[in-house]
């Protein structure tokens, strides 16, 4: 039985913020990076045609409907976990994709950037296993 469909007594109210405040967090990160990616998306395929990957107008018009669902699923609620799963395993590409060890020699931050990307997947990861919390949360009718 997963802890999103487990009946357990109410949670005391910091640890229903905390949730809350999380998912907030997620969803923030990624509506910035879609922002960014809207306001100029030349400059966001330029990025990843620098990266050395192919049709990068294309790729970057994917990342930014891949980042607008997971902005609806962390404030929603919906396919939480899923949704935390697919943020990871897109966290994990974006570390080794752009900020991996063939960047470190040129710019030492970028040794930072890619420790960081790490932090982020670890609180996604967490995050999936232990769902959206019971408050301000979508479920379908067949979950209620």
């Amino acid at each position: 039985m997963s802890s999103e469909t487990t009946q357990s007594p109410a949670q005391p109210p910091w640890q229903t913020a905390a949730i809350l405040t999380g998912r907030l967090i997620f969803a923030a990160v990624f509506l910035m990076a879609v922002t960014f990616k809207f306001i100029d998306m030349g400059a966001t395929a330029g990025y990843i045609a620098a990266a050395g990957f192919p049709f990068p107008l294309f790729l970057a018009w994917c990342a930014a409907v891949l980042e607008v669902v997971l902005v609806l699923c962390f404030l929603t609620g919906a396919f939480f976990s899923q949704a935390a799963l697919v943020a990871g395993a897109y966290v994990l590409f974006l570390a080794f994709a752009f900020h991996g060890p063939s960047h470190w020699a040129g710019n030492q931050a970028e040794f930072g950037f890619f420790v960081d990307h790490f932090t982020f997947l670890a609180g996604l990861l967490f995050a999936a296993v232990h769902g959206p919390g019971r408050m301000l949360t979508w479920k379908p009718a067949s979950a209620r």
